[in-house]
């Protein structure tokens, strides 16, 4: 199961992450999304366990603790919508009227 974890701390890091879920069960995986330019925290997390029994129980469990000084939210994570392809799109270009022969 993967699990959104938000309203992080930017100080939060996964080993903090993991020691507050371990303790519900097996987490395969911890990552905390940061900002690819500064690299600090954008204050989400995604916390991934195989059990997704354990997985309800530790969303149960953590969801609104205080870690770090802020009511963590967490719930399961919904699949991203597929925005298409990111690469295209838009052009730019002058649009208007085209220039007046007589203005050089």
């Amino acid at each position: 199961m993967n699990i959104f974890v938000g309203n992080l701390s930017f100080t939060t890091d996964e080993e903090a992450l993991r020691q507050l879920f371990e303790p519900h069960g097996q987490v395969s995986s911890v990552n905390v999304i940061k900002d690819r330019d500064t690299g600090r925290s954008r204050g989400f997390a995604f916390v991934e366990m195989p059990s997704d029994q354990e997985g309800r129980a530790a969303i149960s469990a953590v969801n609104g603790v205080d870690l770090d000084g802020r009511a963590l939210k967490a719930d399961e994570a919904r699949e991203r919508p597929d925005r298409g392809d990111r690469r295209g799109g838009g052009g730019g270009g002058g649009g208007g009227r085209p220039p007046r022969r007589d203005s050089w």
